[in-house]
């Protein structure tokens, strides 16, 4: 009966053959022209545990010096800080005018009996604006420029760092009114970052 299974290997016809090879050199039958044949060719064993398989498809092309400043400049801890304190200011200008449209308010309190006008409500949202924008603004930049430091420092990129650069935004925020406030925002801002850094990593 046919069988589609490989026949099994001989032990004592793989030694033969190995010893046959051995005898009549693997590149010339002389022993002394194989042996430099080896030495300059060197091992023709292919081990296949180190491939390196591209990311990208096509030829992988060589980057230029230019391209790898430019590289470096985006990843660096100023470009970093200063892309979080325009985003920051942007995303706290967008907060303070819908809070100041929702709930516009008189600073005067002996205006209580007459009407806001245009002009004052414009005013108010544009101070609202700023102040929400500045205080975004740098609280993004402190946030990120403590993390690029952090995460060079230490060499890895994980959770840990976001945690870390919390607690450092946090507390300096917070000491302006006190030790205990100081305590109380890194706590609050590193467990916020964690929440958020956690969330990003395993959505």
């Amino acid at each position: 009966m046919a069988t589609l299974l490989p026949k099994p290997v001989d032990p004592e016809e793989v030694a033969k053959q190995n010893e046959k090879a051995k005898k009549g050199g693997v590149f010339f039958p002389g022993s002394d022209l194989d042996e430099v044949a080896k030495h300059f060719i060197g091992n023709n064993h292919r081990y296949r545990e180190n491939i390196i398989i591209p990311k990208m498809y096509g030829a992988v092309q060589i980057k230029t010096n230019e391209e790898k400043l430019v590289e470096a400049a985006f990843e660096s801890c100023a470009f970093k800080s200063l892309m979080s304190c325009v985003l920051g200011y942007g995303l706290g200008a967008a907060i303070g005018l819908f809070s100041s449209s929702v709930n516009p308010s008189i600073a005067d309190p002996m205006a209580a009996d007459r009407q806001q006008t245009a002009k004052e409500i414009f005013r108010e949202m544009r101070q609202a604006t700023h102040s929400y924008g500045k205080n975004f603004a740098v609280i993004g930049a402190v946030f990120a420029a403590v993390e690029c430091v952090i995460e060079s420092k230490r060499g890895v990129s994980d959770w840990k760092n976001g945690t870390y650069a919390g607690a450092v935004t946090g507390g300096l925020i917070g000491l302006r009114a006190g030790v205990k406030a100081g305590i109380v925002g890194a706590a609050g801002f590193a467990a916020f970052s964690t929440v958020i850094d956690y969330y990003m990593r395993h959505r």
